[in-house]
């Protein structure tokens, strides 16, 4: 295990999905959904999904689970929140 490159693949994780908390509330308070961009929300699920099935994966191959997988989960679960509120939002949204 390389401790600095966890460190540092922790540290860019969390500051990527610190917005996330914020955006899904704000969809959640005003019901709006103007300027989501789903083809974004979707590409970030997807990256989210392969960086876990690679945590996994690695740990599989060399018996350690490395702990910065928590931080990829939080984020996959604030952008799925996020899909779901889109998806149940977009009908008030005007075209």
């Amino acid at each position: 295990m390389n401790c600095t490159a966890t460190i540092f693949e922790g540290i860019m994780i969390f500051c990527f999905g610190v917005s996330w908390p914020a955006a899904v509330l704000k969809t959640f308070r005003t019901k709006n959904v103007d300027g989501i961009s789903i083809l974004f929300l979707w590409f970030i699920f997807i990256g989210y999904v392969s960086g876990i099935l690679f945590k996994i994966s690695a740990a599989l191959y060399n018996g350690y689970m490395n702990p910065v997988i928590v931080l990829y989960i939080i984020n996959l679960i604030m952008v799925g929140i996020e899909l779901v509120l889109y998806y149940r939002y977009r009908v008030n949204t005007v075209f």
